[in-house]
């Protein structure tokens, strides 16, 4: 029916139209059963119709006659359809009318109905009312969400998903499968939400439903802003837009375009957060949809942030985009304009406007989102902080990091618990400038501690094996070696590459679908550190307002000494990176390695006289547990001046070093030495450490495949890995060890039951490489860490073959000697600390 067609497309004048004309038509008929029938059918699509146009009278008038057309039948079971269907369409303009509580009852007559014909046909029933059973289930569902009734929503989502299936309505089982996803988005379960998006996206893909992926696309990309995954979405969302922009879906286009302005607004890239904003509303305002209010409220925001002075002009700019955004039912987000105007109103020293703003929020409801969340503590402690009350700002920064913290304890996947971070970095930078301006050490310390690294301060909970991401990780290594032996070839490399890209995404993803990542542990305590200490003293560096500092706790003691500007040994720690990773090769011409071995020492100088000398008194000769900040990751303390020959343990925290020193296991004297390919000199120097270990498991040439090397991996207490090795920089979990059948990632890290005690990665770079807003470090070794292993020895740069080999050599022999790790690698880095550029990570 073409009035039928009309509504579908929102096209309710048209549809009254052709709906009336129907009913004329009808009128001509002789009177009969059939003609009533048709003429209650028309009448109810027209009530909804005429609810879009005329209000909830009409529509109820209309929904009336049709009912009493209907009495008029004398079919029992006809009449109880027809009543069905009349209140179905009465529940959903009552739903599109703002009244969601309202609707849930009217839809229940349809779903009693077709659940007795189920139960008492002699027959199957017809898909027609099977599909009628699943349209009232999933309307039902829309209207308990509304009123956030999110598990009795699901349950019906579920159910209509599940009849789909059965019945085989090939159209109702991925909107089914979308809605349940948009379900758990919706109720504040993320991980959920990701994993049910994961399903629907290749379920869609399989049959090849471009149109429908698309939608599903922009709702996954804003379950991963949600979460704090940006990367992860702009990277997806860029790869969507050419698809899009080709395919000329100018509706999607424009949301694209603004889910990948949050993006960037998340990654603090502000100008290319206006950029897409403006180019989204311009689409979507031009086509007449409501969310040109979203993406101008996303230009707005990266506008204030950007001003160097906030004006009136913008203050009523975000309170009128409120009043819109109200106005068209999006509260979330008219709630998150106004604090943008109160937190401008504050910037500006009005903070009896500001407050009054605040005032007429109310409280976030059990599903606001945490960005938003977060966006409201900011503001409550830069108010309490502009009205001269630090304490309540620290209270409100505390508050909302804790929310924070919760909503971290239930995602699954490494990934997606170091996301998280970003939504608290503003609050986090607030609290550590005000504790810092304090100078009260003790209390910087637990700052220091609450808003870092987050992602070690769990236990891991006991892996699930997750069939599915093993097989996709396998294709992952199988078409990274398609890739490089095309390589070789000289063939034509970008469809492979393709599809590794897409294999690796659709593998990090699935590693979110997992089950919790760990239990949460508790916060460290200044007094148990201290107690763990002993006659070792920790460092703990951190960047506030431009300057470094540093928390030193020694001898029972605590202390802040300000360490200056930040810029310069920021960029000494990075310069001094790129010259050790030039030194690495073997067999360097010797004026190379004058020259770069100059410049190297020079950084390494200048890193000693800005971070450790003005800590020697405080220190003195003690062993050091290190917390570095953003690129001090990359220093291998070892080549240090002060620092040479000296004890130094890595740590992302003190909660993480004091988990991992405490952490209490049954020795098992088991050791595995594992050789990977191209390198022509392991053999001997496996020979060598194997009389070291003579009970060592040797795995090389076609034993050391990816499936046994974690086989032999699981329980080890000492794992020495001499392969090549590559970080991942735009996915630190694909970071990878070379063996003989192609990568060991750090994904499949995650497998392992008893993670071993202490690994030695001996011939790469795969230290705590990628670091993420809260100093989150991940990579291959990090991975290792966060997932129960003790101590982690790895090069902080590039590292020559041959050198590598005669420092481990070293690094065993003290090993065996009775030395603890950060001991025994002191003494191997001594002999030639920049070509030997490793490091001691996790407790030593």
């Amino acid at each position: 029916m073409s009035g039928w067609n009309e509504q579908e497309n929102y096209r309710a004048p048209a549809a009254i139209r052709l709906f009336n004309r129907a009913l004329a038509h009808a009128d001509r008929a002789p009177d009969s059963p059939d003609r009533t029938e048709l003429r209650v059918r028309v009448l109810y699509n027209l009530g909804r119709s005429v609810g879009e146009t005329s209000g909830m009278a009409a529509a109820v008038a209309t929904f009336d006659a049709a009912r009493r057309e209907a009495d008029l039948l004398e079919d029992l079971k006809l009449r109880a359809l027809l009543h069905g269907c009349i209140d179905h369409s009465q529940g959903m303009i009552v739903l599109r009318l703002g009244q969601p509580e309202q609707a849930v009852q009217w839809f229940g007559p349809m779903i009693s109905f077709v659940e007795q014909e189920m139960s008492s046909a002699q027959e199957p029933v017809t898909s027609d009312l099977v599909r009628r059973l699943a349209s009232s289930l999933i309307a039902r569902a829309f209207a308990n969400a509304a009123i956030r009734r999110a598990e009795l929503a699901i349950a019906d989502l579920e159910r209509a998903n599940a009849l789909s299936r059965e019945y085989e309505l090939q159209d109702l089982y991925p909107y089914t499968l979308h809605a349940i996803a948009n379900a758990y988005k919706q109720s504040g379960d993320l991980a959920e939400a990701l994993r049910r998006y994961e399903d629907v996206s290749r379920f869609l893909s399989r049959q090849e439903q471009a149109s429908l992926l698309s939608g599903v696309q922009l709702d996954h990309a804003e379950a991963m802003l949600m979460v704090g995954l940006s990367d992860e979405a702009g990277r997806a969302l860029d790869e969507a837009l050419p698809v899009m922009r080709k395919e000329k879906v100018h509706q999607d286009v424009a949301e694209v375009e603004m889910f990948r302005a949050s993006a960037a607004l998340l990654d603090d890239q502000l100008d290319l957060a206006r950029r897409m904003a403006k180019r989204s509303q311009r689409k979507l305002e031009k086509r007449g949809s409501t969310w040109w209010m979203m993406a101008a409220l996303i230009e707005l925001w990266a506008h204030a942030l950007q001003a160097k002075r906030v004006t009136n002009l913008l203050v009523q700019k975000a309170l009128t985009l409120s009043e819109q955004l109200a106005a068209n039912h999006l509260v979330d987000e008219a709630r998150l304009a106004k604090l943008l105007a109160a937190r401008l109103e504050v910037r500006r020293h009005r903070l009896v406007e500001g407050e009054e703003l605040l005032r007429q929020l109310p409280s976030p409801r059990a599903v606001t989102p945490i960005d938003h969340r977060m966006q409201r503590r900011l503001v409550l402690a830069e108010l309490a902080l502009a009205k001269g009350n630090r304490r309540s700002a620290l209270l409100h920064a505390r508050k909302g990091l804790d929310e924070l913290g919760s909503v971290r304890d239930q995602l699954g996947g490494l990934e997606l618990v170091s996301a998280t971070a970003v939504h608290g970095r503003e609050l986090g930078v607030l609290a550590i400038r005000l504790v810092q301006e304090s100078n009260d050490a003790r209390q910087l310390f637990t700052w220091l501690e609450r808003t870092r690294a987050q992602t070690y301060r769990y236990e891991p909970l006991e892996h699930v094996e997750n069939p599915e991401l093993a097989e996709r990780i396998a294709e992952v290594r199988g078409l990274g070696r398609d890739l490089m032996r095309a390589g070789l070839d000289g063939r034509p490399t970008a469809e492979l590459r393709s599809k590794l890209a897409r294999a690796q995404r659709e593998a990090n993803r699935l590693g979110w679908n997992a089950q919790r990542w760990g239990r949460p542990r508790p916060m460290a305590g200044l007094r148990d550190v201290i107690a763990e200490l002993g006659e070792r003293a920790m460092v703990s560096f951190v960047v506030s307002g431009g300057d470094m500092a540093a928390v030193v706790v020694a001898g029972a003691k605590v202390r802040l000494v300000r360490l200056g500007d930040a810029t310069e040994v920021l960029e000494s720690a990075q310069k001094l990176h790129f010259d050790l990773n030039a030194l690495a090769p073997d067999h360097l011409p010797p004026p190379l390695v004058q020259v770069i071995g100059a410049s190297a020492r020079k950084q390494a100088d200048a890193l000693d006289a800005k971070l450790i000398k003005p800590l020697v008194h405080l220190i003195g000769e003690r062993e050091l547990v290190v917390v570095p900040t953003g690129t001090l990751y990359a220093v291998p303390w070892g080549v240090i001046p002060s620092l040479h020959g000296r004890p130094v343990v890595t740590a992302p925290s003190a909660t993480a070093w004091l988990a991992a020193s405490q952490a209490e296991r049954p020795a098992t004297d088991k050791v595995l030495l594992v050789r990977g390919p191209n390198l022509g000199f392991a053999d001997g120097e496996l020979d060598r450490l194997a009389a070291h270990h003579e009970k060592a498991t040797v795995l090389s040439g076609e034993d050391a495949t990816a499936a046994k090397v974690l086989e032999h991996l699981d329980g080890a207490d000492l794992v020495h890995v001499a392969a090549h090795g590559e970080h991942e920089n735009e996915n630190a979990l694909f970071s990878r060890l070379e063996l003989d059948d192609g990568p060991l990632f750090a994904h499949e890290l995650g497998r392992l039951r008893t993670p071993p005690a202490h690994v030695v990665l001996a011939a790469c770079s795969l230290a705590l490489n990628r670091i993420r807003p809260g100093d989150e470090a991940l990579g291959f070794a990090g991975a290792m860490l966060a997932g129960g292993t003790r101590t982690v020895v790895a090069a902080a740069s590039k590292v020559g073959d041959e050198v590598s080999a005669a420092a481990m050599a070293d690094y065993h022999r003290a090993l065996v000697a009775g030395a603890a790790p950060a001991v025994a690698l002191a003494e191997a880095m001594a002999k030639d600390p920049f070509r030997r550029p490793f490091l001691c990570l996790g407790s030593g």
